[in-house]
Order: C-alpha cells, then structure tokens, then sequence
C-alpha cells in the first residue's frame, strides 16, 4: 500500500507499507530515487506486522519495485500503473 503526504514545495513523503502476508525477510524498495540499489530503503517491521519505509519524494513520474530476500522481485498492487518494468506513482 502506498501512502502519500504533500509537503513543502512539490516535495511529498511516500510511505510504502508491506502487510503482514508479504514475503518474509528482508525487503527493500528500490526505484529511480535511490538508483535502484537494494537496502538502502529496507522496510522495517511495525508492531501491527506490517513492515514501512517513508521516502521524500520531488514531483514527477517514479518506478520502484521491491526486491526481498533471496533475489525475490515484486511489485505494489496499488501503484498508480504496473508494466513490464515495475510499478508507476505519479506525484
């Protein structure tokens, strides 16, 4: 799920929340915005058992995926578009 916060500017946070069901391990989302490299955005585990990373965000067109343990690759199923490359948020 992915949460959206307008801040200053044209600048919004991006939560991005995994639920409890989601792969187990490490998970990173990775995208455009942190040069596609794994675990520098690692989701931490919530005490609901939901697992978040917030990102500041400048306006514009985003792709991220999330990468989980083990070279496991998946995509947010309420990203604004999904395609052959991964998940879209338009901001």
């Amino acid at each position: 799920m992915l949460k959206r916060t307008r801040l200053f500017g044209r600048k919004t946070r991006v939560t991005f929340c995994l639920p409890v069901d989601q792969p187990t391990g490490v998970v990173s989302v990775v995208g455009d915005f942190n040069e596609w490299a794994p675990g520098r955005h690692e989701l931490r585990r919530r005490r609901n058992g939901t697992r978040t990373i917030s990102v500041i965000l400048p306006a514009g067109v985003h792709r991220f995926r999330y990468l989980a343990t083990e070279g496991v690759w998946f995509d947010d199923e309420t990203a604004d578009h999904i395609d052959h490359e991964g998940s879209l948020i338009h901001l």
